[in-house]
């Protein structure tokens, strides 16, 4: 039933064709001649999209500034322990978008910091793509950050302004304004993406309190200051409205709550922090604070009427180690005399060194605490930490070797509420863990195994632990 399934969407399976004739290919000794040979074949396999270059097109289109980006992401979900017993949920989705270099379009070099862009996506929404139907887990702790906003969404449109190399620093001023996703603009960790869970995914903590997801997109706009090329303040003003990320929604309520635009508030988002570059072997890292502010009329745990929330998050992340970076070859010869051959310098002066590459395998960590006020937030208090390491199998330089652990508490304050009104069993924590291997099949594609542990999914002892196992694979067109 299952594979039938799978067979019937025609997007799942050229997905599942692609993903299966790539992991075939790669562990064959045929994909060592397709690797070394000149070929067409070659040159598709070892691009950088699995839809090629379009036959010249698609550099054509890049020189005159108009890029085209997509991808597909699917997942199956195996529950093998859970409150409702064991089941198999299959989740999917494909986004697509576009950027427009208004500098290279009109070929001034002053107006290549000026750019147009649009996203959109479409995600599964059939009841069979959800496992937090059998974990039965408060939504932020759900195993899949797909569930919301589901069907067609419109997720962003609008410009960037930035300053380019117009200004002492490198991209100084940034401005992006227009239908905007404030979970893109704000409290970015690119490792956080290789996990399935929401939580650290997507929500990572702030999701548990307002409409702060992928999904959520709103009118707004940011301005991004770099007094210096390692530090900036960041600061964003948004649409705040209700039922944000509904699937009914489709990121297209431009007027925010059609049914009473008079709830429609005010986000405001402030962030900053510091990106050193550590040491001999230049470790990247990110350490910043920031705040955010989210209107709206909200009825509080203690029976009090309090209008918005906010709440404070850090983030910490880091390389820690980098593996050593191949040698630098010579940028001259001798001749087999040890003389100096035509056009080149003498053995005796100093020979000129290639800069060495750094290498992109080693150990990163990502971090993120958040806090909000217990009153009206039902996760006060949350945090995660991940591991990533890029290659640390011999012979796999790009697989990554992925762990994650969340945790969020509940509000107490909510907590007396519940007890106060009858209830016997109230949340009061809940842990996920996850932990995976990437395959890099090649650029564009790639299959990772993972197994997922849920701890008091509902924060509460009602709700047994889950247990899943599953894969997630992925093609970049």
């Amino acid at each position: 039933m299952k594979l039938q399934y799978i067979f019937l969407n025609p997007l799942r399976s050229l997905a599942v064709l692609c993903i299966s004739c790539s992991t075939l290919l790669a562990g064959s000794p045929a994909s060592q001649e397709v690797k070394s040979s000149d070929s067409g074949l070659s040159e598709w396999w070892n691009g950088k999209k699995m839809t090629g270059n379009w036959f010249g097109f698609r550099d054509t289109l890049a020189d005159n500034g108009l890029t085209f980006h997509g991808k597909y992401y699917g997942a199956y979900f195996g529950v093998v322990d859970s409150q409702k017993g064991g089941h198999g949920f299959w989740d999917e989705g494909i986004e697509f978008g576009a950027e427009q270099n208004f500098g290279k379009l009109l070929r001034r070099e002053g107006l290549e910091g000026v750019k147009g862009f649009a996203q959109f996506r479409y995600r599964d929404s059939q009841r069979s793509a959800d496992p937090n139907q059998y974990s039965m887990g408060y939504s932020m702790f759900n195993p899949s950050n797909w569930i919301s906003g589901t069907q067609f969404r419109v997720l962003s449109f609008g410009l960037e302004v930035g300053s380019e190399d117009l200004l002492p620093v490198k991209d100084q001023l940034v401005f992006r304004g227009g239908w905007l996703q404030p979970q893109k603009e704000f409290l970015d960790q690119p490792l956080s993406k290789l996990f399935l869970n929401n939580a650290v995914n997507s929500a990572k903590g702030l999701g548990g309190n307002i409409p702060f997801s992928s999904s959520f997109s709103t009118w707004g706009g940011t301005l991004k200051v770099k007094p210096v090329d390692w530090q900036y303040v960041k600061g964003g003003v948004f649409m705040a409205y209700p039922e944000a990320t509904a699937s009914g929604n489709h990121g297209m309520a431009f007027e925010g709550f059609a049914p009473d635009p008079s709830r429609n508030g005010l986000m405001a988002m402030v962030e900053t922090g510091i990106t050193p570059n550590i040491g001999t072997s230049a470790l990247p890292g990110k350490y910043a604070v920031g705040g955010y502010y989210y209107g709206g009329q909200r009825n509080s745990f203690n029976g009090t009427s309090q209008y918005g929330q906010y709440g404070f998050y850090f983030q910490a992340d880091q390389m820690l180690y980098r593996e050593p970076s191949p040698e630098s070859s010579l940028l001259s010869k001798k001749s087999s005399d040890g003389k100096a051959a035509v056009g080149e310098k003498n053995f005796k002066e100093p020979v000129a060194m290639e800069k060495p590459k750094l290498s992109k395998q080693g150990l990163g960590v990502f971090n993120v605490v958040s806090f909000a006020p217990k009153y009206n937030n039902l996760i006060p208090f949350y945090f995660h930490s991940g591991f990533v390491y890029t290659g640390l199998l011999p012979h796999r330089d790009a697989d990554q070797t992925i762990f994650s652990v969340a945790y969020g508490s509940y509000s107490h304050q909510n907590i007396q509420n519940l007890q106060n009104s009858g209830r016997e069993n109230q949340p009061n924590y809940t842990m996920f863990l996850e932990g995976g291997y990437r395959i890099a099949i090649n650029e564009w594609a790639f299959f990772q195994p993972f197994i997922q542990y849920e701890i008091r999914p509902a924060g509460t002892g009602a709700v047994a632990n889950a247990t899943i196992l599953g894969f997630t694979t992925g093609l970049t067109f």
